[in-house]
């Protein structure tokens, strides 16, 4: 836009300058061939357009009966349009999230991602597949895995049934038939910071101290209520199921009794069970870590502790198995706060035609359904998607400001900008029936088409309401004078427009990577434009007569 306003007012004077030369009207010739007819059809028209406007412009006030109709649709279809963040995109590879039940062996675990390989790679738009054992998203263990699945050049798989969206959809549908696993196909969102699938992101927490029990019983009670719920899918817990935990309590009076220090059995236990590092040596050109531990037969039993011995103070070798107690019990591997709550994270996805704010809405609805002291928090694309609903309504209001102040300057009134800036729900409607038709959500890339349609659509009104002003500045009346600048601009106005629907088209209809968010963007601005455009050069008229006859009483007569 910078560099079009520089254009227009250094470039574009010189070259008419240069390239426009005057025209004798006694020797013109008028065209013939296809500009010929071209000139007479928009002649004709023309002569009709200004007929209409004039016969509007003696009964003001029933356009604007109409005008409060559309602003009364703008209104219905905003509120219908479903919300969301960011358009689910086909960026070429998505993944899958494998878990096995609690204690399942590796072996179980690769088989399954056998059958996964399997399916994936009998699949015609898929180019390759990576399995990884032993880790998830969800965290570590023998029972989780999971695969990066490489699709297909865009190009080789055209049409919506071989996007990365409806690959996941039948890969959910197949996967559902394992009984060994829950698996998982999601897709990734298009900004990585903003978690680890698309679709929405809630933490569940213990907001009132009722215990780790509790908040289980209430995640599985939220889970079975989604299950049931049309507007979500896939609902499940990001995060490892409670499994069987051996607990070690050591016996601080015997320990004292018997010269052994906590802190010497401390590092009995890690050096033997886990792992300790001791100290660095040199190995060709690098340095390596020296990092001991028992061996894998003498640290496989709860019994082994009884081999393992620490020095006392007094010299001697006392066994572990004398200081410490084992105990096992159940609980969480995972250790999980938000915002200072225990917590567990619920994520899920929606289905065909629901968007993540029907779903979010819906998850609301059942979280009000748990025990009191459960509540929620949204995270990640969830909470940055709440962030931008409230912040849309100021931005609109700034644009709208910040255009009638512009105009307000250029004309030198108050009153003037008013016909213009009644012109921007004409262009809104045309964003509002061109995405729903399409079946898109109102996401981030959409509300910045309507930030654009703003502008737009004021280009439109100036055109008209400049030429008038002049027009009644040389002495001629208002109806007059809107009749003629009608009359000249209606040329500029369609063809400013029409190369600029043509130019968003490419958008609208992309393929590829990034598609989505370019058909929110140009599907937007290229349904606004056209409303902007053929409803504004009838209505535009009545609003710049009616607001000088409102402002300006003196004109009525003219």
């Amino acid at each position: 836009m910078l560099f079009s306003i520089f254009l227009a007012l250094t470039l574009t004077p010189a070259l008419c300058a240069a390239i426009l030369k005057p025209v004798d009207k006694a020797k013109h010739e008028e065209k013939k061939g296809f500009f010929g007819l071209f000139n007479k059809g928009f002649t004709t028209g023309r002569d009709k357009y200004h007929h209409m406007v004039g016969r509007m412009l003696q009964t003001t006030g029933r356009w604007f009966i109409v005008y409060a109709v559309i602003i009364l649709a703008v209104v219905l279809l905003y509120s219908r349009l479903p919300s969301s963040f960011l358009p689910e995109e086909d960026q070429g590879y998505f993944i899958t999230n494998i878990q096995l039940p609690v204690g399942a062996t590796q072996e179980r675990t690769l088989a399954v991602l056998k059958k996964v390989e399997k399916y994936f790679m009998s699949q015609p738009e898929v180019d390759k597949i990576i399995t990884v054992a032993g880790f998830s998203f969800n965290g570590r263990g023998q029972n989780s895995a999971l695969s990066f699945i490489r699709l297909k050049d865009w190009s080789l798989r055209p049409g919506d049934a071989h996007k990365a969206p409806a690959i996941i959809r039948r890969a959910f549908g197949a996967f559902s038939q394992i009984k060994d696993a829950i698996i998982y196909p999601v897709n990734l969102p298009p900004i990585p910071e903003l978690g680890t699938s698309s679709g929405f992101d809630l933490m569940l927490e213990d907001q009132a101290g009722l215990g780790h029990d509790k908040l289980m019983q209430a995640r599985d009670q939220l889970v079975a209520l989604a299950a049931k719920n049309p507007n979500v899918m896939g609902v499940r817990m990001q995060g490892l199921e409670d499994a069987a935990q051996l607990k070690i309590n050591i016996d601080e009076n015997k320990a004292s009794a018997l010269g052994v220090s906590l802190g010497d059995i401390n590092t009995a236990m890690q050096a033997n069970f886990g792992s300790y590092y001791v100290n660095n040596f040199v190995h060709g050109n690098r340095v390596q870590r020296v990092i001991v531990e028992l061996d894998a037969p003498y640290r496989m039993q709860p019994s082994d502790i009884a081999k393992v011995f620490v020095r006392n103070a007094q010299g001697g070798m006392v066994s572990l198995s004398s200081l410490v107690n084992l105990q096992w019990t159940y609980g969480s591997p995972q250790l999980q706060r938000y915002n200072g709550f225990p917590a567990v994270e619920i994520i899920g996805t929606t289905p065909p035609g629901k968007s993540t704010g029907d779903a979010m809405t819906a998850m609301e609805g059942m979280v009000d359904q748990l025990p009191k002291g459960v509540g929620y928090e949204w995270t990640g694309q969830s909470y940055e998607e709440l962030l931008s609903g409230k912040q849309a309504p100021a931005l609109f209001t700034l644009s709208i400001v910040v255009v009638f102040l512009a105009l307000a300057a250029l004309y030198e009134s108050w009153s003037i900008p008013f016909a213009v800036i009644l012109v921007v729900p004409l262009g809104i409607l045309g964003s509002l029936l061109a995405a729903s038709m399409r079946g898109m959500p109102d996401d981030v890339y959409f509300k910045v088409g309507l930030l654009a349609i703003i502008g737009l659509s004021t280009k439109n009104a100036i055109l008209i309401v400049e030429f008038a002003k002049d027009l009644q500045k040389e002495g001629k009346g208002l109806v007059e004078a809107t009749l003629e600048a009608v009359h000249l601009r209606l040329r500029p106005i369609l063809m400013t427009s029409l190369a600029f629907i043509l130019g968003v088209t490419p958008l609208a209809l992309s393929t590829g990577a990034g598609s989505a968010s370019q058909h929110a963007i140009g599907t937007g601005v290229a349904g606004g434009m056209f409303t902007a455009t053929f409803l504004a050069i009838f209505l535009v008229p009545v609003f710049y007569v009616a607001v000088r006859r409102i402002f300006m009483p003196k004109d009525k007569g003219k």
